[in-house]
């Protein structure tokens, strides 16, 4: 493998989380009296802190995006994702192959609160792989897109982020990692093929388990 670690997003590449957290901030921006169907909710957020589009939420509303409606939100979200989360397909086993292939030079860099990302690996069995370099866009100077978080896991790592593939499957991920100077492979398994190429990515690919074949063939 040329790559000397792998850092993997985390909503939509290690779980299946964005129809869960997208359902319940669709709901609570209906009760504020700002109605979207599920589809303009995920692609309007997909790949964004809530907090950072409260100025977006705000217009819409016509009511201040408060700390104590976020903590609402995630303090529903969360249960709602101990309830009903899912792992992606095959990840196990590409996440282990990766782990294996790196010497344990892995890492989960996500733009979502430490709160949520630790959450969603314990629920789905992953957090072993990660546990101690996993990283929020909350805690950096600036969420994705801006690269701060894929910088901080490669720092962590003592690795040159050129010499990291970062594992995205939105274009703010994609964004982040491009801007951070590490090769970009986008998991695309819902016909979104040239946006993500048309943001970055240099490859994609439409199952986990191609990803370990893929990192090797590179």
């Amino acid at each position: 493998m040329k790559f000397d670690a792998v850092l993997f997003d985390c909503d939509g590449v290690l779980v299946d989380s964005e129809p869960i957290t997208n359902g319940v901030l669709r709901d609570m921006l209906e009760e504020e009296g700002w109605s979207l169907s599920a589809e303009e909710c995920l692609r309007i957020f997909i790949g964004k802190a809530v907090k950072d589009e409260a100025a977006r939420i705000s217009r819409h509303t016509g009511k201040p995006v408060t700390e104590g409606w976020l903590a609402g939100f995630r303090e529903r979200r969360n249960q709602q994702l101990e309830a009903h989360l899912t792992a992606i397909p095959h990840i196990h086993d590409a996440v282990k192959a990766v782990h294996q292939a790196t010497d344990g030079r892995i890492a989960c860099a996500s733009g979502a609160d430490r709160g949520k990302v630790e959450l969603q690996l314990r629920k789905v069995d992953l957090h072993p792989y990660f546990d101690g370099r996993i990283f929020s866009g909350y805690e950096m100077p600036r969420s994705k897109p801006a690269p701060d978080v894929y910088l901080a896991a490669a720092a962590a790592l003592s690795v040159d982020p050129r010499a990291c593939a970062v594992i995205e499957d939105t274009v703010t991920g994609i964004t982040a990692g491009v801007a951070a100077g590490a090769t970009v492979l986008a998991y695309a398994p819902f016909e979104q093929e040239q946006v993500l190429r048309d943001a970055g990515a240099s490859h994609v690919f439409t199952s986990m388990r191609d990803l370990a074949d893929l990192l090797r063939t590179l």
